[in-house]
């Protein structure tokens, strides 16, 4: 009697788990399918307001400022809801200090940079390069890693950069014998990554200026963002250009704007979503394998045809990338039990000390 109740108790808590377990994992998927379709939407709504023959809008700092603009209207009216809901306590109400918008000033002229060479590199490269365009956002973290926060590099995450580094030359050289590449998106890209790396880091030291609020970082961030875009976009000339530009009335490109500046911070947000329900090491997986599928779709929608070589370093960088997560991760599980082994042996330690000092006594 006592065991047909015991199985009985243990086929209802299978059961009971049972749904919690799929709930679960529609959960990740969803966060995960989201996380996929805003960042390569994004990619190519960017792609269609920078460089489309039907816009031929050439204004790729507007389209940012726009973006930009989009995003703090989003964090106001965020910030709105928020003060009145508590439901939806996590965005803060919408506060601005010139003080605070001073200390965050170094991060924004970053962010502008990281934005604007974003947007110029997929204005200049093909979807499908734009991976490998961007790829050295890697290498420079390793590298500022080391000159700045004195971090020491390991022989595996070496290799791992020589193997990003690799495939980001054998693409160039690649992309240049299919298409007729420009190496001012080259360039950009480079500058890009570079941007990445800065802003990940200055963001750190920034936070606690904003009470380590990142929305409240995203609105200071964008209304810093915003003045400095309108400026280059008078020095660079942008305004004659927009003066011309005949599609202001046409619905579909407005459209076009608002998507780009709403998954612009929608991404931001689901990224943060899927570290959370998921691991940093799935979202890193995650990510390179969204970079294949991105690939593969440009490819198939603008009809390419490439070569062994050019899928060779596609495949170079987001293995290198892939691996350097790996390697990041069992570094940080192998510090963490030396700490763990450290503080161990320093107890026991002081265990054998305090237990010498009573044999003393006694």
């Amino acid at each position: 009697m006592r065991r047909y109740k015991r199985i009985m108790k243990q086929s209802e808590e299978k059961s009971g788990s049972s749904p919690n377990l799929v709930s679960q994992w529609i959960k990740i998927t969803t966060v995960v399918a989201s996380y996929w379709f805003i960042s390569i939407s994004m990619v190519f709504i960017n792609k269609y307001l920078l460089s489309s023959e039907e816009l031929k809008l050439n204004a790729p700092l507007f389209i940012t400022l726009s973006q930009c603009i989009i995003s703090i209207i989003i964090c106001v009216l965020l910030g709105f809801i928020g003060d009145r809901l508590p439901v939806v306590g996590s965005f803060p109400a919408a506060q601005f200090d010139v003080t605070t918008a001073i200390k965050v000033l170094p991060l924004s002229v970053v962010f502008v940079g990281m934005i604007t060479f974003n947007n110029l590199t997929l204005k200049y490269l093909g979807v499908a390069f734009y991976n490998v365009g961007r790829s050295l956002t890697t290498v420079f973290n390793v590298v500022l890693s080391y000159a700045v926060l004195q971090q020491s590099v390991s022989l595996r995450t070496i290799v791992c950069c020589g193997v990003i580094v690799c495939g980001f030359m054998l693409g160039i050289d690649q992309e240049g014998k299919s298409v007729d590449l420009s190496m001012a998106g080259v360039i950009f890209g480079v500058l890009a990554s570079l941007c990445v790396s800065l802003n990940a880091i200055l963001t750190k030291k920034v936070l606690p200026a904003v009470e380590g609020n990142l929305w409240r970082l995203q609105l200071y961030n964008n209304i810093n963002a915003s003045l400095m875009l309108t400026i280059l976009c008078v020095l660079f000339g942008e305004i004659q250009i927009l003066q011309e530009f005949p599609h202001w009335s046409q619905p579909f490109f407005w459209v076009m704007i608002v998507s780009a500046g709403v998954f612009g911070i929608a991404i931001g947000y689901v990224s943060g979503l899927q570290i959370k329900v998921t691991s940093p090491l799935t979202h890193n997986v995650s990510g390179t394998a969204k970079a294949c599928a991105q690939t593969i779709i440009a490819i198939i929608v603008n009809g390419e045809v490439k070569s062994f070589l050019w899928w060779g370093s596609n495949a170079m960088v987001l293995g290198g990338s892939t691996a350097y997560t790996f390697v990041k991760m069992k570094e940080m599980e192998w510090a963490e039990k030396e700490k763990a082994a450290t503080a161990a042996a320093n107890s026991n330690g002081d265990i054998e000390m305090e237990s010498l000092n009573l044999k003393q006594e006694v």
